[in-house]
């Protein structure tokens, strides 16, 4: 078992801004059904509200269960599921992780704090925040040393937790930042998307301090995923885009999207792959940096929201749908 303790340590704001570019190509949009089937699967506990899922080793499918303070388990190859009542009540669990020892880690973002299942004991370990003010613990991603960095919301706070001591170092962003999406870059580093702000936010692993990228105006990056040439491609809630951030040179490409895209993923393929939630049904839509054409089709219960999905290691798609307590496989045919 790992430590419960927690030290407190808060450091404070460093920043660069970077130069941005921002051709825009427009993308062919194709029916996508005839190469992905999409099967969905009903939460056992009504109003569960399936949030963000994860890819665990064995296959299986993670969520949270914000509205019933539960982790859910799929198994998508025998369909069946399994949930896991977290102890402290109201946590709302939100962001999921799985860390290389099969423990699956959440955040509470009602509770101020992120917490670690032991799916063999049903245990529930927690580490709160250090800092009152960092109330709502986002998203989160395990980097390659171990270590866990999150974004909190509406606290302004990007934090990292070493899992072998319990230590949580948080870093405060500028007023109105809103740090939501996280992912680990090629460089090891974690980047995260400022939805309140036309920015993406680099933050070095080891001195916290943060380099910021300057977006085209009006910006709001929501979700983000890295693409095997260390690309970062970001949704643009806002102005319904899907963009491409270079962190090498800070150059942004864009291609228009139908409304405020959301769930962003990257299958092993190459291709991006996210989610239109401004429209009904919510739209999956395939994009091929390559050829900068789409495919897309609509989700057939709607989707009600798809807030975050992942790609597995075999290039299937585990999605999260909130509003039709769904969650989802996608699979090429």
């Amino acid at each position: 078992m790992r430590p419960l303790a927690v030290l407190l340590v808060i450091v404070s704001l460093g920043c660069a801004h970077q130069p941005v570019a921002n051709p825009s190509t427009t993308a062919a949009a194709a029916d996508l059904s005839a190469t992905v089937e999409l099967e969905e699967f009903r939460v056992p506990r009504e109003g569960a509200f399936p949030h963000d899922p994860a890819n665990g080793h064995d296959g299986s499918l993670w969520f949270t269960e914000q509205k019933a303070n539960t982790i859910g388990r799929f198994d998508p190859f025998v369909h069946t599921f399994r949930e896991y009542r977290i102890p402290t009540a109201d946590s709302g669990p939100h962001g999921i992780a799985v860390d290389a020892f099969d423990d699956v880690w959440f955040t509470a973002s009602t509770h101020g704090y992120i917490g670690r299942l032991d799916p063999d004991a049903g245990a529930v370990a927690e580490w709160p925040m250090p800092d009152p003010r960092a109330k709502d613990p986002h998203s989160l991603a395990f980097a390659p040393d171990g270590n866990l960095f999150f974004t909190v919301e509406e606290g302004g706070f990007v934090g990292r937790l070493d899992p072998r001591t319990g230590k949580v170092d948080l870093r405060e962003l500028q007023a109105g930042s809103l740090p939501y999406g996280i992912v680990i870059g090629k460089d090891g580093a974690p980047y995260f998307c400022e939805f309140g702000a036309n920015r993406i936010g680099r933050l070095d692993p080891a001195t916290l301090e943060v380099r910021e990228y300057v977006l085209p105006e009006g910006a709001r990056p929501r979700r983000i995923a890295i693409a095997s040439d260390g690309a970062l491609h970001y949704t643009d809630f806002a102005r319904a885009k899907h963009a491409r951030l270079d962190p090498q040179s800070g150059l942004v490409r864009e291609w228009p999207t139908r409304a405020q895209p959301y769930a962003i993923a990257i299958t092993p393929d190459g291709a991006v792959w996210f989610v239109e939630t401004g429209v009904t049904p919510n739209t999956l839509v395939r994009f091929d940096p390559k050829t900068e054409l789409s495919l897309s089709m609509p989700i057939p219960s709607g989707g009600g929201v798809v807030r975050n999905m992942v790609a597995t290691p075999d290039g299937r798609l585990y999605l999260a749908e909130s509003g039709t307590n769904r969650i989802a496989v996608a699979t090429p045919r």
